[in-house]
């Protein structure tokens, strides 16, 4: 039975003190769930984060990283700089990254792999326009960008990379794939991975839903076949209405 991951992405919002709040208040409201817990903050919230959520079970995790270890690149953050403060998880390859910030498959897919050599775990972001979903070719767009990003993976590193299927369409606009629609690109996420690296792999591997999931909303995503959680927006940036995603199944 593969484990719920229930995401929070920040994206640029939250102070130090914001967030320091916000997970104060977030922790008691989800100290039960049997669901894994992670808050995606901004740079300048990292450490303030991981010291306001130890002793609870809610993990921290980075939007972003690049691929080099240190060097010339102003501006940037590496996964061995993200780690050596005790981050877990990192966003890779989010469609605001590659729309805003020229994110390729390329960059992603060695982001992906230094992930890995820092013992990072991977919410690895895929999805199509609206005008790619009209045209028919979702699921070839989904598919085509899944098995660029896992290129040169063991299938042991596939098997612990976290996939949110976000259709682009979805993300802050408030419009949200049905459920069936939600769960079949999922679905065909896992199939391509099973054909890619095996029928366990494609079992093991945990594919998440992004796209404007709310707490209205979250049972009956969550409760699909092919959905193991959510990499969530807005939502996740109230302590009241995250929890109530988080225990959705409580």
């Amino acid at each position: 039975m593969r484990k719920k991951v229930i995401a929070g992405n920040w994206k640029m919002n939250m102070l130090p003190n914001e967030a320091i709040s916000m997970i104060t208040e977030l922790t008691p409201l989800v100290k039960d769930t049997g669901n894994e817990v992670v808050l995606c903050v901004p740079y300048t919230d990292l450490f303030y984060s991981l010291l306001t959520a130890q002793g609870s079970n809610i993990k921290i995790g980075a939007q972003n990283m690049h691929y080099e270890e240190k060097g010339a690149y102003t501006g940037e953050i590496s996964g061995k700089m993200l780690k050596s403060i005790g981050v877990e998880y990192v966003i890779i390859g989010h469609s605001e990254r590659r729309q805003y910030f020229n994110e390729t498959d390329e960059t992603v897919n060695k982001k992906i792999k230094t992930a890995f050599e820092n013992n990072l775990k991977p919410i690895v972001c895929v999805g199509e326009t609206l005008e790619e979903r009209e045209a028919g070719i979702a699921y070839e767009i989904i598919e085509n960008q899944t098995q660029k990003a896992l290129e040169g993976l063991t299938e042991e590193q596939v098997a612990n990379t976290i996939i949110a299927y976000e259709p682009i369409w979805a993300i802050g606009t408030g419009k949200t794939a049905t459920s069936e629609d939600a769960n079949e690109a999922c679905k065909k996420i896992r199939e391509k991975i099973a054909k890619m690296y095996g029928q366990n792999v494609g079992e093991r591997v945990i594919i998440q839903y992004g796209g404007s999931m709310k707490p209205e909303n979250a049972k009956e995503l969550l409760e699909m076949s092919d959905i193991d959680g959510g990499l969530i927006g807005g939502a996740s940036l109230k302590a009241e209405s995250f929890a109530k995603i988080v225990n959705y199944n409580s």
